[in-house]
């Protein structure tokens, strides 16, 4: 085993044995390095070994954390740290939805249909998946052309696919201050350079983007903006799409959430010659059975669908025929409505278990903002949250730039049952109304 591997071992048995509790933070490298007699490029590889199974979380100025465990079935608070509660990743599987999706799936196991979704499938699928995704992906009077539809394994490689389309190595987006951390990932894996824009309540502002010129694209989350929850109006998506015009550059349109606000047309309604729109199945169904979508403007197909290729990002036959049948046999529509009630109903417990705190959540979304009141600070909350079993994600990881990031953190209300959600949010309440010392060590 290699010396690195060894040192993840003990760690990691540490952790395993409770000596290392989720929250606790990591000696900074150089001191973990000297600590151990090791160098520290070594040592930096034993903290990658870490984060890579899961173990530890770290931001960029604040440190390295243990992470809360993989959460149980049945999440509990009585024994911090052996259950917790994730709030930090949206997993929306509902109860019934193994049975519908089934199903669905009954004819597509025979032998003869088996057999023509294991062959190979191009970025453009197929023409009734085409037809089938555009009818589904329609939403407040806008549908995508299905000429213009490609397939992704799922909507971070849609994503990254457009980024690859419009942004060269070493050129400039545009995103939002606080944005999707995926983002930040595939920009740096492409060697794109992100150029933070100044937000109001609405989104960015038109102002924003004439100010971050020179841009290759922007990159903008109109509905349900993750992590901060707010719908950007038709106003402002009309001037957006004037600015689009003015500057010459595209935008890419995230619409995972969409769905959950189906009556709002997406910003492509507004400029459809200019909008790239990534979407998938992750939310809308399961993340275990996903599908990316990519919308583009006209004579832009043939350079996506090559992206797609050369990114082996193309989806896989097998899950292109699936999610035909879901989203043609009413599966993926029943699925969903049964969503827009669940996200009101999780936002009905943030309402009532954090009411007085600072807020800020669509009653749709399946995720809000919290603003955290003096004296505490998001680190210090997270890692204080993570003692009581409970992972929640601070705003530091939401943010472009090396500016101050908000006293903020992001809760994901998605994956615990109803109960653990109405638990969990009343501990966080709990704790938010004491202080940090009150709160145990760090």
């Amino acid at each position: 085993m290699d010396d690195y591997r060894a040192i993840a071992e003990g760690v990691a048995a540490d952790i395993a044995a409770g000596r290392l509790r989720p929250g606790d933070r990591l000696p900074p490298l150089r001191r973990f390095a000297r600590d151990r007699r090791i160098a520290s490029s070594t040592a930096a590889r034993v903290y990658r070994e870490l984060s890579r199974r899961g173990l530890t979380v770290g931001e960029v100025g604040r440190g390295t954390f243990v992470r809360a465990a993989a959460p149980t079935a049945e999440p509990a608070l009585v024994e911090p740290g052996e259950a917790p509660v994730d709030l930090e990743i949206n997993f929306p599987v509902l109860p019934e939805q193994p049975a519908l999706l089934a199903k669905s799936l009954e004819p597509l196991l025979r032998p003869d249909a088996l057999a023509g979704a294991l062959r190979p499938v191009g970025a453009a699928g197929t023409a009734a998946a085409r037809q089938a995704a555009a009818a589904h992906l329609a939403r407040g009077g806008w549908a995508p052309d299905p000429g213009r539809l490609l397939f992704a394994g799922n909507g971070r490689q849609a994503l990254a696919a457009a980024l690859a389309t419009l942004v060269p190595a070493g050129e400039r987006l545009g995103v939002e201050a606080l944005t999707y951390p995926v983002v930040k990932g595939i920009a740096a894996r492409l060697g794109v350079t992100l150029v933070p824009l100044a937000m109001d309540e609405h989104g960015p502002t038109p102002a924003a983007l004439r100010a971050a010129a020179p841009l290759r694209a922007v990159y903008l989350q109109p509905t349900l903006h993750n992590p901060l929850g707010h719908t950007m109006p038709d106003a402002r998506r009309a001037e957006l799409a004037d600015v689009l015009a003015e500057l010459d550059i595209y935008a890419i349109e995230d619409a995972i959430y969409g769905f959950l606000r189906d009556d709002l047309p997406p910003l492509a309604a507004r400029a459809p010659e200019r909008t790239f729109v990534v979407d998938s199945l992750s939310k809308r169904l399961a993340p275990g059975l996903s599908l990316g979508f990519l919308t583009v403007p006209a004579g832009r197909t043939q350079d996506a669908a090559a992206a797609l290729r050369s990114g082996t990002w193309t989806a896989s036959r097998f899950a292109l025929e699936a999610a035909t049948r879901w989203l043609t046999d009413g599966t993926a529509t029943a699925v969903e409505e049964a969503k827009r009630g669940d996200a009101a109903a999780r936002q009905r417990l943030v309402a009532e278990r954090l009411a007085g705190f600072r807020v800020r959540a669509d009653p749709h979304a399946y995720h809000c903002w919290w603003e955290l009141p003096e004296p505490w600070r998001a680190d210090t909350f997270v890692a204080a949250a993570a003692r009581r079993g409970i992972a929640v994600t601070p705003a530091g990881a939401f943010a472009v730039g090396t500016g101050h990031a908000p006293n903020a953190v992001r809760l994901a209300l998605a994956s615990p049952s109803h109960g653990a959600l109405a638990e969990a949010l009343g501990v966080l309440g709990e704790l938010a109304h004491g202080s940090p010392e009150d709160a145990g060590p760090e």
